[in-house]
């Protein structure tokens, strides 16, 4: 059988298709899946099995625009590629669409159930059902089920397989000479929305902090201009941070893999950093781990989080505003917290 699976949207949501694609692809070799996604997400998908491919598309392109777009990269799909099923892990309009067609050509489908209903029990603003969700790992596995391909349990450590770590070569041009410091940390301080966002003020003292112990190195990580411009302020203010500029994301894995933790919003990089096994310091705010979107192999009490606020989780994506207006479920946790876990998740002795 051959398994069109689609995931379009952030980086995050399709880097937790990994685990779950690498399981169902080795437990199942003969079969065939090919990721459908936007082709900005083909270095997530570079350490396959190899009865998986990667088709990217140009979602933004004319012509793939709209209901008839769509119903245009179908019948294109159906020439390339000949896929006897459909695995919808994002059920959003446009793979609605798709796997509409497949259905009126007589093709099976499946498709996710998001578990709305109880994210909204858990997000309400009075009378929160605060229990652990099904995670998007559950919710990716109930779907190859429904296709006849159970998985009892996800067996994934790194994309890089046995090693865990990419191949350092690649990004040590990139990066200055390992020096006296024991342990190497991430910090990627962004997120999509404020309610993920850590404020940059106090994320700074997390950079300080760290740059105050001769024993870590600090790499941050981000992306559009606004971000950089904030990293390179802190580079330029404290020595032991740098940023790894020049790489992309498939060396941006590889540097990651190679790092002792990450500090991370919940956020793509958290996700990023899982994919090789990193240990991530993952910090909550308006969302909570309970909605199923914790990184893949991460440690609850690596989480760092304000545990008595009745108000949160407010939202599944951190995209509301916030009740109070203050953000508090972020204001509250405070540099040391994070640093502390930090040093105990890299086995240092505290300061």
């Amino acid at each position: 059988m051959h398994l069109l699976v689609t995931r379009f949207s952030a980086f995050g949501d399709v880097a937790m298709t990994v685990p779950v694609l690498i399981t169902v692809a080795r437990q199942y070799p003969q079969h065939r899946f090919t990721v459908l996604s936007r082709e900005s997400m083909r270095p997530l998908f570079l350490q396959m099995p190899e009865n998986v491919a990667f088709r990217g598309v140009d979602l933004k392109a004319e012509r793939y625009k709209g209901i008839f777009g769509m119903v245009r990269l179908f019948r294109e799909l159906r020439k390339e590629l000949h896929f006897d099923a459909v695995a919808d892990l994002h059920d959003v309009l446009r793979t609605k669409i798709l796997r509409t067609c497949a259905q009126v050509c007589g093709i099976r489908v499946a498709c996710i159930d998001k578990g709305r209903k109880e994210k909204e029990l858990l997000t309400r603003p009075q009378g929160k059902v605060m229990k652990q969700l099904p995670t998007s790992f559950d919710h990716y596995r109930e779907v190859f089920s429904a296709l006849g391909l159970t998985i009892e349990q996800i067996e994934f450590t790194s994309v890089y397989g046995e090693k865990e770590r990419g191949d350092f070569s690649r990004v040590q041009e990139f990066l200055p000479p390992r020096g006296e410091e024991k342990k190497w940390v991430g910090i990627a301080p962004f997120a999509a929305h404020k309610g993920k966002i850590y404020p940059l003020e106090q994320m700074e003292q997390v950079v300080a902090l760290l740059n105050e112990r001769a024993d870590v190195r600090v790499y941050l990580f981000g992306a559009g201009e606004k971000e950089m411009s904030v990293l390179r302020k802190w580079v330029a203010k404290y020595p032991r941070a740098i940023i790894p500029e020049g790489l992309r994301m498939e060396r941006e894995l590889i540097l990651m893999s190679h790092l002792d933790a990450m500090v991370s919003m919940d956020s793509a990089n958290m996700h990023l950093a899982s994919l090789v096994n990193t240990p991530v310091v993952s910090i909550w705010g308006a969302t909570h781990p309970y909605c199923g979107f914790m990184g893949y192999g991460q440690k609850a009490e690596n989480a760092v989080q304000i545990e008595d606020l009745d108000c949160r989780p407010c939202s599944v994506f951190g995209n509301k505003p916030c009740l109070h207006g203050d953000y508090r479920c972020l204001t509250r946790i405070t540099p040391e917290m994070i640093v502390a876990k930090v040093v105990d998740v890299c086995g240092l002795s505290q300061a």
